[in-house]
């Protein structure tokens, strides 16, 4: 993969430098110098919700919200283990707050867990239902997106509210339909 993208990269650098030299280092200034910014933008909001997870963490109610989805996380993902559960739900919680990449730690802990269970070199229907629940989350406030329309000046940035839970709603509906349909699928086939 880091071929292919070191290609693109090439190709486009050297098609840029042949039709427009100006414009190709004026682009590349002005990407990085929005890229920088960009991810001060994003630190502030990261920095709260990183350290919301870990006060949840640290007070112990990660375990309540834990029990309190137990029977959602058993649905979805099988028999787990106490802390992959806890891990679960805190990735859950977060996606369903907006809190986008700042989840991310708490869903490689997940993960990891998972894969402790896995007695395989392939991904077990579990794993493959937590990638899936993560790309397309239920998301009521979706904070992050929200952060980014007031950064650029947005009049009405929380307008969104109700157009994304609908359409995560309806994603994740969907996606976790197709994970279960595809494992008894799977299951049926190595049967025969």
């Amino acid at each position: 993969m880091r071929k292919i993208w070191f290609f693109m990269v090439l190709a486009s650098l050297c098609t840029l430098l042949f039709t427009n030299p100006e414009g190709s280092i004026n682009a590349m200034m002005n990407a990085g110098a929005d890229a920088v910014t960009l991810t001060i933008k994003l630190l502030g909001i990261y920095a709260v919700w990183l350290g919301i997870i870990a006060l949840v963490d640290a007070c112990g109610v990660s375990e309540k919200i834990a029990s309190l989805l137990d029977p959602v996380i058993d649905w979805l993902f099988g028999k787990t283990d106490k802390d992959t559960k806890k891990y679960i739900a805190l990735n859950m919680s977060a996606n369903i707050l907006g809190m986008g990449n700042a989840c991310t730690p708490t869903g490689l802990k997940a993960m990891a867990g998972l894969d402790k269970q896995n007695n395989s070199t392939t991904a077990s229907t579990a794993m493959i239902m937590l990638v899936v629940i993560n790309a397309t989350s239920i998301q009521l406030i979706p904070t992050t997106i929200i952060g980014l329309r007031q950064q650029y000046g947005s009049i009405a940035s929380s307008d969104i509210i109700l157009p994304t839970i609908i359409s995560t709603l309806v994603s994740t509906i969907l996606g976790v339909l197709l994970v279960k349909l595809c494992s008894k699928l799977s299951k049926r086939r190595k049967k025969e």
